[in-house]
């Protein structure tokens, strides 16, 4: 028997036009962001669709659209009668916001809304340009971890370890670019500076996560129809308060994809439908366990060659 997981991108893959390729479900993904834009005040969908590039990029815009993305591109999949049930979903850091809403935790009304605050939030808790990431390529957890801890320039921390051989790094500008050397120094094949200007998931987010603790207390949650891996634990939350507590904690301690990624397969699932623009986590999937099955659903297109592979099983 085949068991699916649905999983929802984060920040970092969206672009201009992204859900323009819909076709004959254009409609229902404008919905979606009619919805989004009458909470925000503002038309997301036109800054999705027309840009200015500029302005899709910053986080609090960026945060409530990728959420968007992810919930049309899942409504309109799980709509098709030939699309498999979810036994269990997860999303990349933003994209676990995508996950509550598909799994009927989360109203889109109410996370969009915070999901916007949310980046507001991260946006001002480090001034522009004090902060930055980096991806270290071809070195091991460890090694990572211990090249962040030889740096004593400031605040740097390994935050999102993604597959095998690829972490990310946060933390203030000059540690990062210190960092970086130490993982060359100790073998890293690679080590990029990301176009981010927020250190995400990193100590310096830990009073934008207490502001983000009291807009949590205020939304309505309830438990979700479908498991959720929480990135925070890599592990299912047992309550509603067990999930406000591990969204807080996302946001100032790092993602754990790999351990999430290996907790579904261990759980028994052997195929990831990515929902949301790009191919990020389905390539990950096959890096962290050889044996899972990706298909990502960002289009028309990419939903019809899913549904044919599916179908062939």
């Amino acid at each position: 028997m085949t068991n699916y997981a649905y999983v929802f991108p984060g920040q970092g893959s969206q672009s201009v036009g992204m859900m323009t390729g819909w076709e004959d479900h254009q409609s229902a993904v404008v919905d979606i962001f009619t919805e989004a834009s009458d909470r925000l005040g503002y038309d997301l969908w036109a800054v999705v669709s027309e840009g200015p590039e500029e302005q899709l990029n910053q986080t609090a815009t960026t945060q409530p659209a990728m959420l968007c993305a992810g919930v049309a591109s899942w409504r309109i999949a799980a709509e098709q009668n030939d699309m498999p049930q979810a036994s269990m979903m997860a999303g990349h850091s933003l994209g676990e916001y995508s996950a509550l809403v598909c799994a009927g935790s989360l109203s889109l009304a109410e996370a969009v809304e915070l999901v916007a605050r949310r980046g507001q939030l991260m946006q001002t808790a480090v001034a522009a340009g004090a902060g930055s990431m980096a991806a270290i390529i071809g070195l091991a957890d460890e090694d990572v971890v211990k090249a962040c801890a030889q740096v004593d320039a400031g605040v740097v921390e390994a935050v999102n370890f993604n597959a095998p051989g690829q972490v990310v790094i946060a933390g203030e500008t000059a540690a990062v670019e210190a960092a970086m050397e130490q993982a060359k120094a100790l073998g890293a094949k690679r080590a990029l500076q990301l176009p981010v200007s927020v250190p995400s998931h990193c100590s310096l987010m830990k009073d934008a996560a207490r502001q983000l603790a009291e807009e949590l207390e205020s939304i309505s949650l309830s438990m979700p129809r479908v498991p959720i891996i929480h990135n925070q634990s890599a592990s299912i939350a047992e309550s509603t308060e067990e999930i406000r507590e591990r969204l807080q904690l996302q946001l100032y301690q790092p993602v754990k994809w790999v351990a999430s990624v290996e907790f579904m397969h261990r759980r028994g699932i052997s195929t990831l439908i990515e929902c949301g623009p790009g191919r990020v986590l389905t390539g990950l999937a096959r890096r962290i366990e050889k044996s899972l099955r990706g298909f990502a659903v960002f289009d028309a297109a990419s939903l019809d060659s899913t549904r044919q592979s599916i179908g062939d099983e």
